[in-house]
Parts: structure tokens; C-alpha cells; sequence
């Protein structure tokens, strides 16, 4: 079969679709804790309220976007089957919430992946297809399958669908902790800032937004802070849920609304923040999930005696990088 991409149609997911995704996934997902540890609040210097989207069954906070998403596939569509892209966590995603509604999933993965990521894929009983030498490669390869195939193609941040359900997260911490002056979100294509933000300044417009990418995988936050869409040609962080060479479009245009600041942390400050939450409160973060920690770290003299949440996204990291950065 030789056919077009599925077009998305791109608009922006207001409050409104925030909400009636709460209702649509909250048979399947619980929700997850926001946990003020007082070691970590004192290492940082301001009242820190973690989200832990690392409690997820996916171990990480794509999956309410996945099941929000596949959920509202048409017949045909789910018929058809999903195909798309991923460094890991999308792809866990996508792969759960279409086991949950019988459908079929290809996941296109770099080569050399997180092996304890495309495992996970594997387990939830999606096809992997590795190929391509980063994200933007398999991204390639992923939307060459949809034209030939006929797959309903998942892009992972122009869908409006899975913005509306990774702004979930904001809903429940609005409700668990309703005074935070500011909210840090990592951005790697943007779904988790866009959906966040999004939720925030509808429900909760005096709180702050800042975003936060890895120096060394900057491209959202070098097109945020310009307005165009920025490229970089490598990216070299280990935290591969952060490592986009392009911004998306949809995320992007919604950050620039919503996002009130957007920072960069280096390596070792997410490894650093890593450690924290190893020793402060006793969990597991991967790269990503740490960034948003390691940029409060970064911002402690602005963020001094405020009430902060931190959104830990993720928390897949393998048992050698955990044992590395520890060391």
C-alpha cells in the first residue's frame, strides 16, 4: 500500500480537552503522588513539591497522552495499526494504550537505544523497528512506513491529543498543592511543557511556567527564545528524553504563549540532581525526569523561599547509568 500520512489537524488543546482527557484516562492511570521531601527542599533552598510521573506503568508521564490519544483512534484506524517514533518513552506509551485497545504497533527506535526502554516496548507487545542513527532518523524511517504501509502515524508532539493528556499532570497538582509559584517541566518535543502550561494558565495564571532542555540538545530552546524553528545538527546528552534535534511545531507555538521562562542545565547538573533524589528522596530519575530539579538547583537564588513543583518525568534509566552517575 502506498498512502499519504494521515494529516493531524493542528490545534491547540485548550483546558476544556485537558479535562475530558482526565475523564478518559482515569480508568487506566491513578493518579500520581506530589511528595514535599524536606532533605531536598533544604538542599535546594526553596519549598520543592515533586511530581512523581516515575510511578507511572510505563515509568515515566507519556503514557496519559498515549492512552488519551489511541483511545479515540477511528475503527479503521485501529485497524490499520500505529506506527511512529521514539527514543523510549513515547514509544512505551504508544505501545501500552494500543496493547489496552487491541491495536497493532510499530516503534521506530535509533540504533544503540536505552535497552531497557526498547525491552519495555517489546514487552507491551509492539514491533521495533531500529534503525537510523538518532530520534530524527527514526522519525524518518517511521513516517516512510505510515506512507507505505498505510499506519496511522503518532507524531510525538504535533498531536493535539497527547498534549491534552500529559496536561493532566497540571490538573492534579493544582488540586494536591494549589499554591506553587512556579512549576519546571523538561522539554524534550514539548507535548509535557505544552500540556502543562497550558493547564496552568487556565486554571492557575499566577503560577510560573519555566521550561528546561539540555545544553548540549538546545534546539526548543533556541526556537522559543527566537520564534523560528531552530535545528541543531547532533545532539550529546545521555538524557535521551531530551534529545531532539528540531523543535516541533504545535508544542512550540503553544510554549510561546504559555512558558514564562525556559533554562538550560549542563550534564553534570542532571547528575548531580539524579544523586539528589537518590539521597534526599530515595527515588529514580533518568536524565530527563532530573532536569527539571537540576535547573531548580540552577535557579536557587531567584526560586529562594517559594514554593516550587518539580515534575519528575521520567525514570527509566538503566542499572549501569545509575551505578555510573552514583560513582
Amino acid at each position: 500500500m502506498n498512502a499519504e500520512i494521515r494529516m493531524v489537524t493542528m490545534y491547540k488543546p485548550t483546558l476544556k480537552d485537558i479535562l475530558a482527557a482526565r475523564k478518559r484516562i482515569q480508568s487506566y492511570l491513578l493518579k500520581t503522588p506530589l511528595h514535599q521531601y524536606s532533605a531536598l527542599s533544604d538542599a535546594v533552598g526553596c519549598e520543592v513539591y515533586v511530581k512523581h510521573e516515575n510511578h507511572q506503568p510505563t515509568g515515566a508521564f507519556k503514557i496519559r497522552g498515549g492512552i488519551n490519544l489511541v483511545s479515540q483512534l477511528s475503527a479503521e484506524e485501529k485497524r490499520r495499526g500505529v506506527v511512529t517514533a521514539s527514543t523510549g518513552n513515547h514509544g512505551q506509551s504508544i505501545a501500552l494504550a494500543s496493547r489496552m485497545f487491541g491495536v497493532r504497533a510499530i516503534i521506530c527506535v535509533p540504533r544503540n537505544p536505552n535497552p531497557d526502554k526498547v525491552r519495555a516496548i517489546r514487552s507491551f507487545g509492539a514491533e521495533i523497528v531500529e534503525e537510523g542513527r538518532d530520534f530524527e532518523e527514526a522519525k524518518g524511517n517511521a513516517e516512510r512506513l505510515a506512507k507505505e504501509q498505510g499506519y496511522r502515524y503518532v507524531h510525538s508532539g504535533n498531536e493535539p491529543h497527547l498534549i491534552a493528556g500529559v496536561g493532566t499532570i497540571a490538573l492534579e497538582m493544582i488540586e494536591d498543592q494549589p499554591d506553587l509559584d512556579a512549576v519546571i517541566v523538561p522539554v524534550g518535543g514539548g507535548s509535557g511543557g505544552a500540556g502543562v502550561s497550558t493547564a496552568y494558565k487556565a486554571a492557575s495564571p499566577g503560577t510560573k511556567i519555566i521550561g528546561v532542555q539540555a545544553e548540549n540538545a538546545p534546539s526548543v530552546y533556541l526556537s522559543w527564545k527566537s520564534g523560528k524553528m531552530e535545528t541543531t545538527e547532533a545532539v550529546n546528552t545521555f538524557a535521551d528524553g531530551l534529545a531532539t534535534r528540531s523543535a516541533f511545531e504545535l508544542p512550540l507555538e503553544i510554549m510561546r504563549e504559555h512558558l514564562d521562562d525556559f533554562v538550560l542545565v549542563s550534564e553534570d547538573e542532571m547528575k548531580a540532581a539524579i544523586r539528589l533524589y537518590v539521597e534526599k528522596a530515595h527515588t529514580i530519575a533518568e536524565g530527563a525526569g532530573a532536569a527539571s530539579l537540576a535547573a531548580a538547583i540552577s535557579m536557587r537564588e531567584r526560586l529562594k523561599g517559594k514554593k516550587v513543583g518539580v515534575i519528575l518525568s521520567g525514570g527509566n534509566l538503566t542499572a549501569a547509568m545509575l551505578r555510573e552517575i552514583l560513582r
